[in-house]
């Protein structure tokens, strides 16, 4: 065998490639990863349907296709009062992941250092390593997750190239409040600080609460790189396409990168998502359809013994298992699998550290009877302690 020296020695399997593989082994309702388990709307599938017949089955435009382009700049126009060129300012691209990818390759040196807040989904640190980056990472403590805007200005000094934001916040399910966004600001002013903006879950709010995009505050806009999904979007997350906002001189610089990568997304996707992008109530009815879920979802938790944590945006909900287990979360994850027949995530996987709050993430994204059997099934379960 050729030695070959591995450029990320420390990473594996994911975590939830392993709890879905062991949910399916065992026959476990599966709410660790997240995806829906209901279909997608019927008018985007035949609309993609369409757009085959139509021949739309060749390459599409590099940054892509400009139909789809311009809604998105018209929906997050309108929502945030930015001033997005659909020219010069947005690239589709293939999901999330690749679009965080491709801002880190674009800005980061060796050297350079990122500011990342755990627990944090995890593309984020091996794309910093992959490109020579240093990782700084702060904890955030359950319940609230609040940033620790003291500690990020300790970390700051002139290595500092970026600050990753994720709000609505995977696995915690917290957002951004407006004076987070004060502290942010006064940060990065006059620092020449990138901020890569993690959005996926932009349209899953809920309470009433205002989505705090950097799309909405001028000074933040000129330095941030804007990530989304539409795989969140319209329930298909295996279609993995996505998309980047940044202003034209950073986009630039972005499609360098994206074209040597994947050059282009699938094209008829494309053009059926931007013909079903013209009814607004695709993304305007997401929130009311998920918190329905959410607080259906937490009705039920409330009759176990876990303990609720907030659940302000995302399909995601925590919560803590002191009342059931001292169990490592790995461990009480695995033995809630096959016990319970239910797969979740534990939270420490998202720490460097591998801190553990013993706290777990659900996904709600599920049929009522799916989660009205993982409801059932929680209820009963009485572990070998």
């Amino acid at each position: 065998m050729i030695p070959i020296i591995s450029k990320l020695p420390q990473v594996g399997t994911t975590i939830f490639t392993t709890m879905s593989a062991l949910a399916a082994e065992v026959g476990a309702i599966n709410l660790s990863q997240g995806f829906p388990d209901y279909e997608c709307s019927p008018v985007l599938i035949e609309l993609i349907n369409q757009a085959m017949k139509d021949g739309y089955n060749q390459y599409a435009p590099m940054p892509g296709v400009a139909a789809l382009r311009q809604q998105v700049v018209n929906k997050v126009n309108k929502l945030h009062g930015s001033n997005y060129n659909a020219d010069t300012d947005v690239t589709i691209t293939a999901g999330g992941t690749q679009a965080v990818f491709t801002v880190i390759s674009t800005i980061i040196n060796p050297n350079d250092e990122v500011i990342i807040f755990e627990p944090a989904f995890d593309c984020y640190a091996p794309a910093i390593k992959l490109m020579g980056g240093v990782v700084r990472s702060l904890e955030l403590e359950p319940p609230d997750y609040r940033i620790p805007w003291d500690m990020v200005k300790k970390l700051i000094n002139n290595r500092t190239k970026l600050i990753i934001i994720n709000s609505p916040h995977n696995p915690t399910a917290t957002i951004l409040h407006e004076d987070d966004i004060e502290e942010l600001t006064a940060i990065v002013r006059n620092q020449d600080i990138f901020i890569l903006s993690d959005e996926v879950y932009e349209h899953l709010i809920y309470d009433g609460q205002t989505h705090r995009s950097m799309a909405r505050y001028p000074e933040l806009v000129e330095r941030s790189f804007i990530v989304a999904s539409f795989g969140k979007l319209f329930h298909a997350t295996g279609w993995k396409v996505g998309y980047c906002l940044a202003p034209a001189y950073l986009m630039k610089e972005f499609r360098k990168i994206h074209q040597y990568l994947v050059f282009s997304v699938n094209s008829p996707m494309q053009y059926a998502m931007a013909k079903y992008l013209e009814d607004e109530r695709v993304y305007l009815d997401l929130p009311s359809f998920f918190q329905e879920k959410r607080d259906y979802f937490r009705e039920g938790l409330a009759q176990t013994a876990f303990e609720l944590l907030p659940c302000y945006g995302s399909y995601f909900q925590s919560v803590k298992y002191q009342n059931l287990s001292n169990l490592s979360d790995v461990d009480f994850c695995l033995q809630l699998t096959k016990e319970a027949g239910v797969a979740t995530i534990p939270t420490s996987v998202f720490y460097t550290k591998q801190t553990d709050h013993h706290i777990l993430r659900l996904c709600f994204a599920k049929k009522q009877e799916t989660l009205d059997t993982a409801i059932e099934r929680l209820m009963n379960f009485k572990p070998l302690l």
